[in-house]
């Protein structure tokens, strides 16, 4: 009789522990739209959605701004949004970008309150913490009811592990992240939620190294860095205050955690790929999505075996592709 050996019990039989097989799997990274007027966008966002849900991903992260700094922050875009994400067919996260926000104050966008309109994020993206958006939602852990006791109020912070890789999110935005001194209701909502955003991150990391995650993803909006790192080789320096406590300690996580880390952001509709820290943190790898009129996405694959872990492939758009 012929017996099969696993290699589960073939290691077993000789002392040693089973072999820690490699994880594969595909999400996809968007942001900074749509951009503009309705009848000229929105069937290009459709037509983008539905060539990302034609590749099945494990989930798609949209990093926020879901309009231009000049658009309305009215009730219905806002809402009309949180259609689009549900249309995605797999899981959709979502960090929220300062347009939806933050610079609502601005006349062109409707000279709204921004802690309104923050509120009203949360409440119509949010309004049940411990899932995500898209047609098939997924569990996360949420800031808001991991750390109720001092964060019941940051919702939009989440994290799960897909497959021994630790995806968080954090709500770090443009426009200097908030921090402006229009008046000290901006102040103070910047202080309560960078100190929430610095807590959630190290408890992240800390969760990631005792769970022995292989890589670590975390998505943002903000572009926190003053020039192309590629262009001129050097390490990205943060560009703004609102940028310089969360920065550094990612960096400083980051290098301590020495296994591979992937930022996703946008802001700057630039679609590059670098490494910011790469003198302070050079396991960090940058990835800024494409944004604004290129609205395309950003395939990342995903190999735990690979010592890079991650790989990128651009989704064009074929609305846009002649």
């Amino acid at each position: 009789m012929t017996r099969i050996v696993t290699a589960a019990c073939l290691a077993a039989c000789i002392g040693m522990a089973p072999p820690a097989f490699a994880e594969t799997f595909s999400f996809v990274a968007i942001g900074d739209m749509p951009y503009g007027k309705k009848a000229d966008v929105y069937p290009k966002y459709e037509s983008l959605i539905a060539e990302i849900n034609k590749r099945e991903p494990a989930f798609t992260i949209h990093i926020g701004d879901t309009k231009s700094g000049s658009g309305e922050c009215s009730d219905q875009w806002l809402t009309e949004q949180l259609g689009f994400f549900n249309s995605f067919g797999s899981a959709l996260i979502y960090t929220p970008g300062d347009n939806e926000w933050a610079d609502c104050y601005r006349k062109a966008a409707g000279s709204m309150d921004p802690l309104e309109r923050l509120a009203f994020v949360r409440q119509t993206y949010f309004a049940d913490p411990s899932t995500s958006l898209g047609a098939k939602p997924i569990e996360v852990e949420s800031q808001a009811v991991v750390m109720a006791d001092r964060y019941s109020g940051y919702p939009e912070n989440a994290r799960f592990d897909m497959k021994g890789v630790m995806i968080m999110t954090t709500h770090v935005v443009g426009s200097n992240n908030n921090f402006e001194i229009r008046d000290p209701a901006a102040v103070n909502e910047f202080f309560g939620r960078n100190e929430a955003n610095i807590a959630w991150l190290e408890d992240s990391f800390d969760k990631a190294v005792a769970t022995n995650a292989r890589a670590v993803v975390l998505a943002m909006q903000a572009d926190m860095f003053e020039f192309d790192f590629n262009e001129f080789g050097k390490e990205g320096f943060l560009r703004h205050s609102g940028f310089k406590d969360f920065g550094e300690k990612l960096a400083k996580r980051a290098a301590a955690f020495g296994k591979p880390v992937l930022l996703v952001y946008g802001d700057s509709h630039i679609y590059r790929i670098g490494r910011p820290f790469k003198n302070t943190a050079p396991n960090l790898i940058g990835l800024e999505v494409f944004g604004e009129s290129d609205m395309h996405g950003v395939q990342i694959d995903v190999d735990t075996d690979s010592p890079e872990v991650f790989g990128f492939r651009p989704i064009m758009n074929p609305a846009l592709v002649k």
